[in-house]
């Protein structure tokens, strides 16, 4: 393992836990419904009950993602999270009133009453997905911030400063300026609405109740639609635009025109997990819709969104690409190259990543002890461990 394997390695790992992330988002996506699709109590609860068992597998596969990229390409996080400050602080901040909204709004003695923490539930339902999915566009579409890693050797008394983030239009905004490329916006909502879609799928396969059934068919049309035309319109704009792409010789940072689309011809593999992940999401969702009593299509949506997630994630950062591109400076911008941990970093950290498959095997796990048995109404008007 030499050291560029390492570093594709570990991009690859990174973008692993970034897709199975997105697919996790089902738990926002269901959020966003409590109000909509639960217009009573009872299917309220039952909602509320199929996500809160799975809350914690997103927040700690958000976690992790944070780690990993911490671990495997530090610059970036000293870049991007004490940068783009605001952006990371709120997702952080939907986050955190999600477990304390999933924790204390049946408590005894709860002063603020059951409604407001389902609010709380659903701003993170909406704003999660949607910041998420705008703070990943920038890894195709850039950020304002300037690079100096030389400043680590300065011994002068000098700036020690290696990253810092330039003003927007004179303004710092400390990233909430991603927001104001509507690209990113478009990804956010196709994030936001593929979330959505997701979660109409889980509540079908987890909760026994037919009124429920009903009502997340009648609106899985029009979030899918909704879905598509964000996704890609997305996708037409990514082949077509023009990418930041790496001279493999010295290392400098340029524009190449249609770099995306040249980076999914060169890997072939690649490309085709892209195309059987959308095939296979489109495939969880059109046999949930036209073959009577089919609960099982999250699953096949579920696998069709990591492959796809994946597939775009390792276009952002293989075939000599900039992941994590600057506007104000193209040569600050960041690559699997410049900005990773040294190679016996990588290569122990490597040695430990050996164990992934049995942390995943414990996953499915203890995911399949949580589903063994679908969400009843019985189970809710009888139940002592209940949200």
């Amino acid at each position: 393992m030499d050291y560029s394997f390492l570093q594709h390695y570990w991009w690859f790992l990174v973008s692993l836990l970034g897709a199975l992330l997105v697919f996790l988002l089902f738990v926002q996506g269901g959020q966003s419904f409590l109000f909509s699709l639960g217009k009573d109590k009872l299917t309220q609860k039952m909602m509320v009950n199929s996500t809160g068992r799975k809350w914690e597998f997103t927040f700690t596969t958000l976690v992790t993602f944070g780690g990993a990229i911490f671990a495997s390409f530090p610059l970036f996080y000293s870049t991007s999270f004490s940068g783009a400050y605001w952006v990371w602080m709120l997702i952080l901040f939907c986050f955190i009133i999600q477990a304390v909204s999933y924790e204390y709004q049946s408590k005894h003695g709860n002063v603020w009453g059951k409604k407001t923490y389902q609010v709380l539930l659903f701003i993170n339902g909406v704003l999660a997905p949607i910041l998420l999915g705008a703070a990943v566009s920038t890894f195709f579409t850039g950020s304002n911030f300037s690079v100096n890693k030389m400043a680590m050797f300065d011994i002068t008394g000098g700036s020690q400063i290696v990253s810092q983030w330039q003003p927007y239009n004179g303004v710092l905004l400390m990233g909430l300026e991603a927001v104001l490329n509507v690209w990113n916006v478009v990804l956010g909502l196709a994030v936001f609405f593929l979330a959505r879609v997701s979660a109409l799928l889980y509540f079908i396969n987890n909760i026994d109740y037919n009124d429920l059934y009903a009502a997340a068919k009648r609106r899985l049309v029009a979030n899918t639609l909704a879905f598509l035309v964000f996704f890609l319109a997305y996708v037409a704009f990514l082949l077509t635009t023009d990418g930041f792409a790496v001279n493999p010789e010295n290392k400098q940072v340029y524009m190449e025109s249609y770099k995306y689309l040249h980076n999914f011809l060169a890997m072939p593999t690649v490309l085709a997990a892209f195309l059987v992940g959308v095939v296979l999401v489109l495939a969880g969702i059109g046999l949930t819709l036209f073959r009577p009593n089919f609960k099982r299509g999250i699953w096949l949506h579920g696998t069709g969104v990591v492959l796809t997630v994946l597939a775009l994630l390792l276009v952002a950062g293989w075939n000599h690409t900039s992941w994590y591109p600057s506007t104000y400076d193209l040569q600050s911008s960041l690559t699997i190259e410049n900005a990773s941990s040294s190679e016996f970093t990588l290569r122990t950290m490597s040695y430990v990543s050996i164990l992934i498959p049995f942390v995943l095997a414990y996953i499915f796990y203890a995911w399949r002890a949580l589903d063994i048995r679908k969400i009843t109404k019985q189970e809710m008007e009888q139940g002592d461990h209940t949200y």
